[in-house]
């Protein structure tokens, strides 16, 4: 275990120091060991409190102990900001967590993903347009993010696990060794298997109303967008996608009838500016046009090989552009595959899209 994830680990658990005092740390001292290694000279003054002097001054070193037993478990593990599996579009939002506690694959947070949020007590309505939506946008090769609550959030992962190959991660307001609410503990053990479970809170981390509001940056931050199905205008979810607008993100809004008080919170939004969506192409093509704000990482770490039909479309492209059709017939895939398979892989930076409607490969 190194001592940087050590010190980072150490400063995350001081209370009061929070992603912007971290962030000044960062910037004032250049690592979280020189941060605490001149604990010793620090005054109080500015955002460092008596309290959090004293802290700094003597780190709770037996909970970072525990928290690095907690990552020797198999299927967890800790990653700290300067991390190179620390996910990219998480890292540019203005407050990104310092420490990530993941139980499951960390390579799915680097995926193109697409959040689903709403209300905690859907209509049969809203059950049914969430679980749509979201197997659609896993089967076109997005990662559905949500927070594993009650409702639309549950919906949302049991809808892209319903997918072939969907992938799901969960954003939780705990410590992973415990699951909230208890009822989907089966649930958060298949999204662990398929996906990830995601916190910034470490081990024995109780539920908190406050941190059910902090982690909803994550959700929208590692997302390239936000889909909103059925709202209050008092949800949290609306707390997600404005989250999601200020990161500079994509926000979705599914509108519904003006007789349904689970709508109003959809029709603020849009209101808002939020897209209107209608089917998982209206998502599929906005994600398309902003991708390259917000998706692709620069090339430092390894891209995930391809596999399946994935590696199919791949191996059609020589030197010279191909069309859709063209990709069709070679490689024996149905249009549909076939066109979501081109969202993800120029997603992925392996192909750009040309005028004419033509695709080459960059790499």
């Amino acid at each position: 275990m190194d001592d940087e994830l050590r010190c980072t680990l150490a400063l995350h658990r001081i209370p009061g120091v929070g992603p912007i005092l971290y962030k000044e740390f960062m910037a004032h001292f250049g690592s979280a060991q020189e941060t605490l290694a001149a604990a010793p000279t620090l005054d109080t003054e500015g955002r460092i409190t008596a309290k959090i002097l004293a802290h700094l001054q003597a780190p709770d070193w037996a909970a970072v102990d525990a928290d690095i037993a907690w990552a020797e478990s198999t299927g967890n593990l800790i990653v700290h900001i300067r991390d190179p599996r620390y996910p990219y579009r998480l890292a540019q939002i203005g407050d990104p967590p310092p420490i990530l506690f993941i139980r499951g694959d960390v390579s799915v947070l680097d995926r193109p993903q697409i959040a689903i949020v709403g209300t905690r007590n859907p209509s049969p309505t809203g059950r049914d347009t969430a679980r749509f939506f979201a197997r659609e946008l896993a089967t076109a090769g997005l990662v559905v993010t949500s927070g594993l609550a009650y409702g639309i959030d549950a919906i949302g992962h049991e809808g892209a696990l319903e997918a072939e190959n969907g992938r799901t991660v969960a954003v939780v307001a705990t410590g992973l060794d415990r699951v909230y609410p208890s009822e989907n503990l089966a649930l958060a053990h298949r999204i662990a298997e398929r996906g990830a479970l995601v916190t910034e809170y470490p081990p024995g981390t109780p539920t908190m109303g406050a941190n059910f509001l902090r982690r909803n940056r994550i959700i929208s931050g590692l997302s390239l967008g936000t889909l909103v199905v059925e709202a209050s205008t008092r949800s949290g979810s609306l707390v997600t996608a404005r989250a999601a607008s200020e990161q500079g993100r994509e926000v979705f809004s599914i509108p519904g009838s003006i007789y349904n008080p689970l709508s109003r919170g959809c029709h603020v939004l849009i209101r808002e500016g939020a897209k209107l969506v209608e089917n998982a192409n209206d998502i599929l093509n906005e994600i398309a046009l902003a991708k390259a704000a917000t998706s692709v990482r620069p090339p430092a770490t390894p891209t995930p090989p391809l596999d399946g039909d994935y590696k199919k479309v791949m191996d059609c492209f020589g030197y010279d552009p191909l069309s859709i059709d063209a990709l069709i017939e070679q490689s024996g895939l149905t249009p549909a595959v076939v066109s979501s398979m081109l969202l993800v892989l120029e997603l992925r930076g392996l192909l750009a899209a040309q005028p004419g409607g033509l695709y080459t490969r960059t790499t």
